[in-house]
């Protein structure tokens, strides 16, 4: 497993990461999410032994990151932020580079190699120079280099940062089918992303562990978890509408969108308002485009416990 034990980094009067302790099992995707400058990053730089630690200590499958930093790497697949590499190599000069770092000779180099090429699809850009890649394709390749040797462990720092919507798609399928056999944890300042692949989330702010849980879980401390909205077809029927909502008594609020003919009614503490809103809404003939149950809004339990 990655274990932290009262993880802290320090510059002079500034202190990046303040006592972090945290633990990650086999099949757990965590997500570490943060504002900018929370100390997301010098986390996970601290993990791959790329910094030391101010004080406390990381342990990568048993291996103390500072201790025995060769074993603790030899475990871990890591994708800095920003996916850096040697612009001027071609990209299967370079992975062929990673694959001699990692020291994979034989059928099992062959297999590393047309693996990475071929789950990553970057057949087509082989004998490109890195320098001349997409922002996309370098953080495939970056990718790419982070799997070359089926790590256990996977670190990986913003994973589909500058990737198109098929790309990201593409990249949360790995991931989930990697979830199965490794570790991994993802930074990601993407919520939607913690939905999609992430059972468990950290979130950090100002250096300090402000939050753990599952996704669901998080998303259980929005105002509108099990808020109902209804989106009309006729937005004439808006104003009454909302007026027959909020006289509801299960319902504590009332959110309306003009431009979108939608309704949002959050219910009291406890309250289950999906039926009765259903029926409020056959009872007073109101034409429904859409009508659904919220599960809660992860942006705004963000922004509220960052704050």
């Amino acid at each position: 497993m990655i274990k932290t034990e009262h993880l802290s980094k320090r510059y002079e009067a500034l202190t990046a990461v303040d006592d972090v302790s945290f633990e990650v099992r086999p099949g757990e995707v965590l997500g570490f999410l943060g504002p900018n400058g929370a100390g997301k990053t010098t986390t996970m730089r601290m993990l791959a032994g790329f910094i030391t630690p101010s004080s406390g200590k990381a342990s990568i499958c048993g291996h103390d990151v500072e201790a025995d930093p060769l074993a603790a790497k030899a475990s871990l697949g890591y994708l800095p932020e920003g996916a850096p590499s040697y612009g001027e190599m071609t990209v299967y000069r370079f992975l062929e580079f990673i694959a001699d770092l990692r020291r994979l000779t034989g059928e099992q180099r062959t297999r590393r190699l047309a693996y990475v090429i071929g789950r990553l699809q970057l057949e087509r850009v082989l004998a490109q120079t890195i320098e001349t890649l997409s922002k996309g394709f370098r953080r495939r390749v970056g990718l790419a280099q982070a799997l070359m040797h089926d790590p256990p462990v996977l670190i990986l720092d913003e994973p589909t940062d500058g990737l198109d919507p098929n790309q990201k798609h593409e990249v949360r399928t790995l991931i989930n089918e990697m979830a199965r056999d490794k570790i991994i944890v993802i930074s990601t300042h993407i919520l939607e992303e913690v939905d999609a692949v992430c059972t468990r989330a950290i979130v950090i702010a100002r250096g300090k562990v402000v939050a753990d849980d599952t996704p669901q879980g998080l998303a259980s401390r929005s105002r509108y978890h099990n808020a109902v909205s209804l989106k009309l077809e006729n937005a004439e029927q808006l104003a009454a509408a909302r007026s027959a909502v909020a006289a509801l008594p299960s319902v504590a609020e009332v959110e309306v969108s003009e431009r979108e003919a939608r309704i949002t009614a959050l219910p009291r503490a406890g309250a289950s308002i999906l039926a009765s809103l259903g029926e409020l809404a056959s009872s007073q003939g109101l034409k429904l485009k859409e009508l659904h149950l919220e599960s809660g809004r992860l942006d705004e339990v963000f922004r509220t416990i960052t704050a």
